[in-house]
């Protein structure tokens, strides 16, 4: 059974329901399972922490989950042209498994939201891709043979998946909850190939 790791941060619930949609697609594919985890919010205030269990929601990510898995999918809201802090801050902890080589070889592929058509998303994914080339790792996009890559108004990218929450609506557009699904299969497919 090949594993994905869907490890995302969200704020306002539309990269939780891309990272949902990413999860349908990898349990699509015959002999994989997807592992749903987030991040805790970072703060300002040195001596602040999250509890060591969410709320609500799907639980904090680990460095074991991140080492065990057989691919990843990542998402991030933008900020600036970047993912966001939360989950910047989980990556720059892994450099032990970095320098393990732990993720080598395994497939990717990024997912992210803005709350603007034109809010930075292909190269926000660009830049999450970064720090996974980094760790040797494979980055799978999505191909145009996608047909809701050419027809989509809001998200999607050959990047990642992508949703724009036009004048605020939250909701995902029918082609990017495809594409989210289109990408977490692709990735589950690649990976599950790769372990035969």
């Amino acid at each position: 059974m090949s594993r994905i790791l869907v490890l995302y941060y969200s704020r306002h619930g539309s990269t939780a329901e891309l990272a949902r949609q990413a999860v349908r697609g990898v349990e699509s594919q015959a002999g994989c399972e997807a592992l749903l985890r987030t991040v805790p919010a970072v703060s300002t205030v040195c001596e602040a922490s999250a509890p060591e269990v969410p709320a609500d929601g799907p639980p904090y990510a680990t460095l074991d989950d991140l080492a065990s898995c057989d691919g990843l999918l990542l998402g991030s809201p933008t900020r600036f042209g970047n993912m966001a802090a939360p989950l910047k801050y989980f990556l720059d902890g892994t450099s032990g498994l970095w320098m393990q080589g732990g993720l080598a070889g395994k497939p990717f592929g990024v997912f992210t939201s803005t709350a603007s058509l034109h809010g930075g998303q292909e190269i926000t994914l660009l830049t999450m891709a970064i720090p996974l080339l980094h760790h040797g790792m494979l980055y799978c996009g999505l191909p145009y043979s996608e047909p809701d890559l050419t027809s989509t108004r809001t998200g999607g990218t050959p990047y990642g998946a992508s949703h724009a929450a036009l004048e605020g609506a939250t909701r995902l557009a029918d082609e990017e909850q495809r594409l989210a699904r289109a990408l977490g299969g692709r990735v589950a497919d690649i990976a599950r190939r790769l372990a035969s």
